[in-house]
């Protein structure tokens, strides 16, 4: 970012705080000079260190603009001499930020070396690609994960997003889709934890780095404890070192988030702080703005495709939430995680019926695949039909027909349950990626009867078919 000097070197303050409120900073304007436009950064030159940088969200009056600061304001005094950068924010971009922990601001704090003075930087504001140059694929995107491959598959170039509660699992997917497509992908992965907690960062950077996926990968962290500003505009920090490598080098590039709605309830903060009046459900009136304003960048061009997968707090597992809703527009897949798969140890915990994808079509998987996700999920929601009856009755007072649907839906359930690589140090299991032909054959396998006599048990925990029958032949 640029400042204002005089001939000698000095910062010339154009302008000083009148105001400090928690994030929330007003400064003013000598009469006669331009105001920052919206969204420029602003440098506040006190005393504490570097200089404490703002961001301009409202022209109060003709001399006054509100700003939200993007680190901590303790110890901040009006009075102090505040210079107006002329740009947004901006940080460093390049292959010098791979395997590196960032902040906001794309300063290092991972204790390693400071990134070198020279690099080229990228500002966090900008317009997405226009839609003459964005390149819609339709190729897929293949993780390894049974039920997201089958159900649900990932396109490449496309945005997805995993919808959970608190506690079904949406972290550790996350982490295993980074382990599992850098190492099976060549390109560049870049992390954005948004609202993270310390230790959720720290146990991936010593993950990846046990991985040897690191070199491939550049973290962007706003950690919980830091300031709404600062988990507000954390996720467009990786979205600019992403799109830097999709323009400049040309890399495809997976970009992840975790999480999405943390970054609408930053957004809510910031709203608040600056005095607007609360819409829907308390949330800002600007929600479906600052949502497309993060998402509609994330874009593919010609020969080079950037592969978003979020994770996204359903709160109180209300789906009909005005945040959740709003995020579902903007994806291509939607992956959803139930409680109640991971109360019953259902891991992944993705729900077969409420995951889809606009890749699960004949045209674009074949008839093969499209057939055998379909009969999968018409198989599932017959067994659901019938569990009530189950309660209530008992299995015996079914059909035989229906008994034998609810003895492959069981089975499929299960044998979409998977051990994970990140998962391997705590429950022993070596972890297991499938190719999608080995998902197929296995459900279509299990559809047609040819494992009816196999143990649902067997299926549990397993890669493919073939493990499971080796599994029940081996015995306890």
């Amino acid at each position: 970012m640029g400042t204002t000097a005089d001939s000698a070197g000095v910062i010339d303050p154009v302008g000083w705080v009148v105001a400090a409120r928690g994030s929330v900073v007003d400064i003013r304007f000598p009469a006669g000079s331009a105001l920052p436009t919206i969204n420029e950064a602003v440098l506040i030159q006190w005393d504490r260190g570097p200089p404490l940088v703002a961001e301009v969200h409202q022209h109060c009056d003709a001399h006054t603009v509100r700003a939200i600061a993007l680190q901590n304001t303790s110890g901040l005094k009006r009075g102090t001499p505040t210079v107006a950068s002329g740009q947004p924010v901006s940080v460093p971009v390049g292959e010098a930020v791979l395997g590196r922990l960032l902040n906001l601001l794309g300063e290092p704090v991972d204790r390693g070396p400071p990134l070198p003075a020279d690099l080229p930087r990228a500002a966090i504001h900008r317009p997405a690609p226009p839609l003459s140059c964005q390149d819609r694929g339709s190729d897929m995107f293949h993780t390894g994960i049974k039920v997201i491959d089958l159900l649900a598959p990932l396109v490449k170039g496309g945005k997805a997003a995993m919808f959970g509660g608190a506690g079904v699992g949406k972290t550790v997917l996350i982490m295993e889709l980074i382990r599992t497509t850098v190492e099976n992908y060549s390109g560049i992965s870049v992390f954005g934890g948004v609202g993270e907690r310390s230790r959720e960062g720290h146990e991936l950077l010593l993950e990846l780095r046990g991985s040897g996926v690191l070199s491939h990968t550049a973290l962007v962290f706003g950690q919980m404890n830091e300031p709404p500003g600062a988990r507000w505009r954390v996720g467009l920090t990786a979205l600019a070192i992403a799109e830097h490598f999709r323009d400049a080098a040309h890399e495809n590039v997976l970009l992840l988030i975790d999480n999405v709605y943390r970054f609408v309830q930053a957004g809510g903060e910031v709203s608040g702080l600056l005095g607007r009046l609360p819409s829907r459900v308390g949330y800002q009136p600007t929600l479906a703005g600052e949502i497309a304003e993060l998402e509609e960048r994330i874009s593919s061009v010609a020969g080079a495709a950037i592969t978003s997968i979020q994770a996204v707090y359903v709160p109180a597992d209300d789906f009909t939430d005005p945040a959740v809703a709003e995020i579902f527009s903007h994806l291509d897949s939607s992956i959803v995680l139930s409680r109640d798969m991971a109360a019953e140890g259902m891991y992944p915990a993705v729900d077969p019926l409420a995951s889809s994808s606009i890749l699960l079509d004949p045209r674009l998987v074949g008839e093969v695949h499209y057939r055998t996700a379909q009969d999968v999920r018409r198989t599932i929601a017959h067994y659901r039909d019938l569990q009530e009856i189950i309660a209530l009755l008992g299995i015996e007072e079914l059909s035989t027909a229906d008994r034998q649907v609810v003895g492959r839906a069981r089975r499929l359930l299960r044998f979409f349950t998977q051990p994970f690589m990140v998962t391997t140090a705590f429950t022993g299991q070596p972890g297991r990626t499938v190719p999608l032909a080995d998902t197929i054959a296995g459900c279509r396998a299990i559809l047609d009867g040819e494992a009816d006599g196999l143990a649902e048990s067997a299926c549990y925990m397993v890669g493919t078919l073939a493990e499971a029958r080796a599994k029940e032949g081996a015995g306890p």
